[in-house]
């Protein structure tokens, strides 16, 4: 029993090692580069065919392919990818989401490209390079760790590396080549991947889709250890290697014998699930699998011309519908991820699983199989199988409530990898599954028909998860789900029901591809066909359904009629180049198209040519009476009025230019509200300076009571908050009350706690004591949304604006959302702030800073709050916005509005607030009248 135990653990620490290997490489590239190497597992399976290829192909000696693949294959790679791949994209921006799906573009490309070259069968001769003692590759994974421990800690390019880790934009300026660091981290991982599929190959299934998956399944190491610690990868990977081989030795009775072991053979993959959906995420940054831009139209005619093309294999012979039936069915399931991905803005990598689980429980309920339920016929059973796998969407929604970027992709990617080992992979699930197709249905064609019916019912759902009060909460929450937060929509909720929607249509698909195919296949349905699915949508467009029936027509088209690879290879070279086109394949054509119209020359006609010559002759004559004027203006002795007179003339073929179309029409009417003018009206007032008041204007004088007849609300107070994080004390026992027809402000220096105390009030922030009352209400644990739908509205420093919405869809979503659902409140606030004019449909990506604070300020008054906060509104903003700013902060509350402003320019403040709050250290430490306060403190 000693030696079996001891035979054990030495082939656990053989497994251990080569996962150490993985761990080691993973951290080291997103120390280096931030970027979670999804390609690892498929740099060590190109590596370890290349060795095959070498070694026992072309007869090279095992020591000259050993150092050409490791030494120099391996970390070229790795440096081809970050000169061409990653470092264009951290150049335009590092956009997390980008990055994340160029990252499964390599993997997808050079599985594809792996198929392409060496076939997609499995080769069990790949050369053993380290014998299969495991004190050997458990040597190399420690000698690895503590050199690169070494490095990191006691030389330059160690600090060097560090520093970029920490801010790469200051280490750049403090003259630090922030580009050889990450091309030296990509090297290194690069050499790890190759090193860890050379060592693997002779003792695993060598084939481009299994080593991946199996490198990747091994990521829960790197997780473990929070993409940062070396030795606590190393030793995570060595305990559950070891762990792993012991669980071999129980042998229990019943049914736990087959489930212990499914978990003895895969222990990594439990690991990777709890390590992504119970440890905190290793991201914190959104990562929205989409560039927060205004939409792009749909081609004219698309529709029609994809109608036509899925009507075409009806006219086709049976035998040619074999390969049609699958376009229908993988179209759904790609429809899925439009509704997660595109509409949701959800990164969601385990789609497959899902829809495996529909053409599963299908199957199982079609023979009579699924425990508790009759047999079932198969359109019966498709039906009660989208409904039950419908609510395992939860899986995967829940851990998107709380975790954004690489956590949340890791969490659906570890639900899809623990569905496919744990139920698609066992034999008392799958064995002897077979399926039919629904009575009736049984032809080619005549269940093509059916698919048809099937795919519109789907179009029709994703279409109406795009229009209306739903679709544009679920865009708000993709563009900006602090925005969508704070503008009312219930983020968490909608986040879930994304997510069980994208279930049900996504097994609505798998169900139908199962019964096309009449068999349950569990291979099409494994994690990287799901890797695969994700990035044909994303790169043909994640929010465009016909995007998705394209990318289903092109994958099916490929796989039948090309190489095996094909497929995936292309997709991985439009997604590695999606950083280029955020938009999409149709974005990108007509961005091309427009720029080789604008580098197009036009030529005039002879008539045109004679009036521009006419032109250019009048404007030399009154340039030339022009200049006389002046020299007569300007001789001593000689005055007159001034009578030069300018001309604008215009290039014959050119265009005038347009009038600012964000500024507010002149004569623009005021919401029934009083306020004074829209925002955003000159007036010629200086900054810090009143103009002189109206009929207009209301000006309440400080100690104003709110109006007879004003709205009725109620104060917001803070009583005793304290937040503190770790050792630091952020807030310090802060009460602060905020009354209604009155306007509090709140100010000090950087790092006072002014924006900790607003974010606990709005609910972004819950304090670790005291408490927030609005009126006699606790609402100090209820949520940001929570407290909007109460009439607790908030503006942001940094804007907060769902830049593929228009400007009245902007404001629209505070009146849908807000604390009354009041049809008239989205036009009263356009107007009250100058936005019923053009601006009104024009996308909010690209508008102004100073339209989009007034878009801003609309959404959150549409909400009929009673309590506003404002953080910076005035940032950005010119002198004449300022002034009318203050006006209508004035006239809210002079009806009654409760209104605090954090606010750094105190000639704003002083002008507009009756209360001022100064705070210093976590605390208030003087209160009272603006005037008297800021005398007494800032000495004006």
């Amino acid at each position: 029993m000693a030696s079996l135990s001891y035979d054990l653990t030495l082939a656990g620490l053989s497994v251990g090692g080569a996962a150490a290997l993985t761990g080691i490489g993973l951290i080291v590239t997103h120390r280096a580069t931030g970027v979670l190497n999804f390609a690892h597992g498929a740099i060590a399976m190109v590596c370890a065919y290349l060795l095959r290829q070498f070694t026992v192909e072309w007869r090279w000696p095992l020591a000259l392919g050993a150092s050409v693949t490791l030494l120099l294959v391996a970390p070229a790679i790795g440096m081809v990818l970050e000169r061409c791949v990653f470092r264009p994209l951290s150049v335009l921006g590092g956009d997390p989401a980008q990055t994340l799906v160029a990252s499964i573009g390599v993997f997808v490309l050079l599985v594809g490209g792996a198929a392409l070259v060496w076939g997609t069968g499995a080769r069990a001769d790949a050369p053993t390079l380290v014998s299969a003692d495991p004190w050997g590759q458990l040597a190399v994974a420690v000698a690895l760790a503590v050199a690169v421990g070494a490095v990191t800690r006691w030389t330059r390019f160690g600090t060097e590396l560090r520093a970029v880790v920490d801010d790469r934009s200051l280490a750049v300026l403090g003259g630090i080549d922030a580009d050889r660091v990450a091309a030296a981290g990509w090297a290194f991982g690069s050499f790890t991947a190759g090193l860890t599929g050379v060592l693997l190959a002779p003792y695993v299934r060598l084939d481009p889709y299994g080593m991946p998956l199996l490198v990747m399944e091994v990521m829960a190491v790197a997780v473990a250890a929070r993409m940062r610690s070396l030795p606590v990868a190393v030793v995570v990977a060595l305990g559950i290697g070891v762990a792993q081989s012991q669980l071999t030795r129980l042998h229990p009775s019943g049914w736990a014998e087959p489930l212990l072991q499914a978990v003895g053979a895969n222990l990594f993959v439990v690991a990777l699930l709890i390590a992504a959906l119970v440890l905190p995420g290793i991201g914190s940054r959104d990562a929205l699998p989409r560039t927060a831009t205004a939409r792009v139209a749909t081609p004219p005619g698309a529709w029609i011309v994809a109608v036509v093309l899925f009507l075409l294999p009806l006219g086709f012979a049976g035998s040619d519908l074999h390969t049609s039936v699958q376009v229908p069915a993988l179209g759904v399931v790609l429809l899925s991820l439009v509704v997660v991905t595109g509409r949701g803005g959800q990164i969601s990598l385990g789609q497959s699983a899902y829809a495996g689980l529909g053409a599963l429980f299908t199957a199982l309920l079609a023979a009579g199989r699924f425990p508790g339920l009759p047999r079932l016929p198969e359109l019966a059973a498709l039906a009660v199988a989208v409904l039950l796998v419908a609510p395992l969407g939860v899986l995967t929604g829940r851990p998107a409530i709380s975790r954004h970027g690489l956590a949340l992709a890791l969490a659906t990617f570890a639900v899809g990898v623990g569905v496919s080992r744990f139920v698609f992979a066992q034999p008392y699930a799958t064995s002897g599954l077979s399926l039919e197709r629904p009575a009736g249905f049984h032809g080619d064609r005549a269940y093509y028909v059916l698919e048809l019916v099937l795919l519109t019912v789907a179009l029709l759902t994703a279409h109406a998860l795009r229009r209306g009060r739903t679709g544009r909460a679920l865009a708000a929450m993709r563009d900006d789900e602090s925005g969508a937060s704070a503008a009312g929509v219930r983020v968490p909720t909608l986040k879930l029901t994304a997510f069980v929607v994208g279930a049900a249509l996504a097994a609505l698909g798998g169900g139908m591809l199962g019964l096309g195919l009449r068999a349950f296949d569990a291979t099409a349905y494994d994690p990287v066909r799901g890797l695969l699915w994700f990035a044909a949508v994303v790169v043909l467009g994640a929010d465009s359904v016909l995007g998705a029936l394209a990318a289903a027509a092109l994958l099916v088209g490929l796989d039948a009629g090309a190489r095996g690879g094909v497929a995936a290879a292309l997709i991985g070279v439009l997604a590695v180049l999606v950083g280029r086109f955020p938009g999409g394949p149709y974005e990108a054509l007509r961005t091309a198209a427009s720029r080789l119209r604008l580098r197009r020359r036009a030529a005039l006609t002879p008539l045109g040519a004679r009036v521009r010559r006419q032109l250019r002759a009048a404007e030399a004559r009154r340039a030339g009476t022009t200049a006389r004027a002046d020299t007569v203006r300007s001789t001593p002795g000689i005055t007159g009025p001034p009578t030069r007179a300018t001309t604008s003339v215009q290039e014959p073929g050119s265009l005038p230019d347009p009038p600012d179309s964000t500024a507010p029409p002149p004569d623009s009417p005021v919401a029934r509200r009083p306020g004074g003018t829209p925002l955003g009206r000159p007036d010629g007032a200086q900054r810090g300076r009143t103009a002189p008041p109206d009929r207009r204007t209301l000006r309440p004088p400080a100690d104003a009571a709110p109006r007879p007849g004003a709205r009725r609300t109620q104060p917001l107070t803070a009583r005793r908050l304290r937040v503190a994080y770790g050792g630091f004390v952020a807030l310090d026992g802060v009460s602060l009350d905020i009354p209604p027809g009155r306007v509090t402000a709140l100010v000090g220096p950087n790092g006072a706690g002014k924006s900790t105390l607003f974010h606990c009030l709005a609910g972004t922030l819950r304090p670790s004591g005291g408490q927030v009352q609005l009126g006699d209400r606790d609402v100090t644990r209820l949520a940001a949304h929570a407290r909007t739908r109460l009439g607790i509205a908030r503006t942001f420093q940094q804007l907060a604006v769902f830049p593929s919405l228009t400007v009245a869809e902007n404001v629209r979503v505070g009146a849908e959302q807000g604390r009354v659902a009041d049809p008239g409140a989205a036009e009263r606030a356009l107007r009250l702030f100058g936005l019923d004019g053009p601006v009104r449909a024009l996308p909010a990506a690209g508008l102004p800073t100073g339209t989009l604070r007034r878009v801003e300020l609309a959404r959150a008054l549409a909400g009929s709050p009673r309590v506003l906060l404002l953080d910076e509104p005035a940032a950005g903003l010119d002198t004449a916005e300022v002034t009318a700013l203050a006006r209508v902060l004035r006239a809210l509350a002079a009806d009654g509005m409760a209104l605090l402003v954090v606010e750094h320019d105190l000639d704003l403040v002083a002008d507009l607030a009756h209360t001022v709050h100064v705070m210093a250290a976590g605390r208030i430490v003087a209160s009272g009248p603006a005037d008297r306060v800021l005398e007494t403190r800032y000495g004006g």
